[in-house]
């Protein structure tokens, strides 16, 4: 039986289009240099005001990966 051991990493993804959008953000690119991702967890959700209106979002995720053998 192997038993899978798991590490975290935390990102921040942005975005001027929403938060759905900060949140792929941040996984496409932890994919760029990170393998075996499963899970992702929202710590953080904050965004920037420009004259009035929302003009950025941000989203600190936790990433969740298998460690490799």
């Amino acid at each position: 039986m192997n038993n899978a051991v798991y590490k975290l990493i935390e990102v921040t993804g942005t975005s001027t289009f929403g938060i759905d959008d900060a949140i792929q953000s941040a996984v496409a690119r932890a994919s760029q240099t990170v393998r075996h991702m499963q899970w992702f967890e929202v710590v953080e959700m904050r965004g920037r005001i420009d004259e009035n209106h929302v003009s950025q979002w941000q989203v600190t995720l936790k990433i969740g990966f298998s460690l490799e053998e």
